[in-house]
């Protein structure tokens, strides 16, 4: 006998309905990849997920009819705030929008400061807990994602002596450790949140949304095997790696994914050439239109480096432009595309004027044009200092770029060196230049290069393959209410 898994499935951000970083494209793809399961993956299992988003501002202005599904008021000090609920389906996929006051006057979707959020994700996080309780489809999993999430968790955990709550299971996809929320004690106040007194966690991270989380969660799951077991070390545990370890038999690293819809180069609409791993010859025509719309000189033979990217510390983008000093002034081009820390927008700028043949440094957001930096550049260059899966590594094989990455994180679990790819494993330019050395060797034997790039457009990241993994994960959990179900 079948049973049906329900997991309610909560972020942030989301496509196709607000889309600002790497957690939009998850949070957008994977309640979707999960729902399509073919039944050889799920067995048994019907998979019902349904996904949570704030009702932000910018979503309102562009939503269809929306049915209302819930009004309910969530307890704040003094009075209470009013939570309404909407739903839609978009694509076979149940979508709910919890609206609020502190959610509709936010004018942005994150704030610089996270003190401006808190109170926001605060509010959504025990609305869609509270929502729950108004539904008559009852979840098995409540799952979040990162800090903005978090304490939704957290309300569950200190709920588990009601009924309501009692069975229900929790999880967290960890995207990004050191984004942690900063200090909650006044939302945490404000919203009849018990102060945590655990002596696993340090003093500073008990009023912390993410640690709490991390604390509440039945389980981890940081967004890469590598990350899982780097977040458990002082190099990479943010001062929680010891706490980490202690729940280490809840942690699970699973891989994100990759579109293959919406990346395939065999028919990207941006690329001044559509091709295949089998018609390679016809990718050199986007390295040529893409020299020519940077107004770079137009060879063919030179090898161009890629990187597109937000430019913060984090992505070493000071790794690549001391690297790139470093090597022969006339043996290469590089293209830059990013926004982001004014430093090192400035510090792209003067490398471009440094080496004004050469470098291209293009400071905006342009999605069109980072498809063609794909198609276009020989190898793209992923210095990150961290990088808990990275995405860009995945897209840059899919379009036959060869990537030259630090060996961390989904990095190091994505890319193999000397067959698809080139690794560094210290995070400075000299051990970068060394890999680009040897990447450089190979590009220099064409039959040799054309074997990297065939490989790396021969990798498996599907959707598919990760919301597999997520399915035996979740009926881990739920495997006492689903046996339940299917007795009865």
């Amino acid at each position: 006998m079948s049973a049906t898994l329900r997991v309610l499935f909560l972020a942030a951000e989301a496509e196709p309905f607000v889309k600002v970083g790497g957690l939009g494209d998850v949070a957008g793809a994977l309640p979707r990849a999960l729902r399509a399961l073919p039944r050889p993956v799920s067995g048994d299992i019907q998979v019902d997920v349904r996904l949570v988003l704030p009702f932000h501002a910018s979503i309102r202005a562009n939503s269809a009819t929306l049915h209302p599904v819930a009004d309910f008021l969530i307890y704040r000090r003094g009075g209470s705030v009013r939570a309404q609920v909407y739903s839609i389906e978009r694509h076979g996929l149940p979508v709910y929008f919890i609206a609020g006051d502190v959610i509709s006057t936010a004018p942005t979707i994150y704030a610089a400061d996270p003190a401006l959020d808190r109170e926001k994700y605060t509010f959504f996080s025990l609305a869609a807990v509270e929502m729950t309780r108004y539904l008559e489809w009852r979840p098995h999993i409540l799952h979040a994602n990162d800090w903005h999430t978090a304490l939704a968790l957290y309300a569950v955990r200190s709920r588990r002596t009601t009924a309501s709550f009692a069975r229900l299971k929790t999880a967290l996809t960890l995207h990004n450790l050191p984004y942690m929320g900063g200090d909650g004690s006044d939302v945490l106040n404000a919203y009849g949140l018990t102060p945590l007194q655990d002596d696993r966690l340090p003093d500073w991270a008990r009023t912390y949304p993410l640690p709490l989380g991390l604390w509440a969660a039945d389980a981890i799951i940081p967004v890469s095997p590598s990350y899982a077991r780097e977040i458990l070390t002082p190099a990479f545990g943010c001062g929680l790696e010891t706490f980490l370890q202690s729940r280490a038999d809840v942690i699970t690293g699973i891989l994100n994914g990759l579109d293959y819809h919406l990346w395939n180069p065999e028919s990207d609409p941006a690329l001044a050439r559509n091709y295949t791993a089998h018609s390679l010859d016809l990718r050199l025509e986007n390295k040529l239109a893409l020299q020519q719309q940077l107004d770079l000189p137009a060879d063919l033979r030179l090898p161009l480096f890629g990187m597109v990217t937000r430019l913060d510390p984090q992505k070493g983008i000071d790794l690549a432009i001391e690297a790139l000093r470093q090597l022969p002034e006339k043996s290469w081009q590089a293209v830059f595309l990013g926004t982001g820390d004014p430093a090192l927008e400035g510090a792209l700028r003067a490398l471009q004027e440094e080496f004004p043949n050469r470098v291209r440094a293009v400071l905006r957001y342009d999605a069109a044009l980072s498809r063609r930096i794909y198609a276009g550049a020989d190898m793209l260059l992923m210095p990150s200092r961290y990088e808990p899966c990275g995405l860009a590594q995945m897209i840059a094989m899919r379009y036959g770029c060869v990537p030259i990455v630090h060996a961390v994180g989904g990095l190091k679990d994505t890319v193999q060196e000397g067959k698809n790819g080139f690794l560094f494993t210290e995070a400075t330019a000299e051990a970068l230049v060394e890999a680009l050395q040897r990447a450089l060797s190979v590009y220099a034997h064409p039959t040799r290069w054309r074997r990297f790039q065939r490989d790396g457009m021969a990798q498996e990241f599907s959707w598919e393959k990760s919301a597999a993994q997520y399915l035996n994960l979740y009926q881990s959990l739920a495997s006492d209410r689903l046996s339940g179900e299917r007795g009865q």
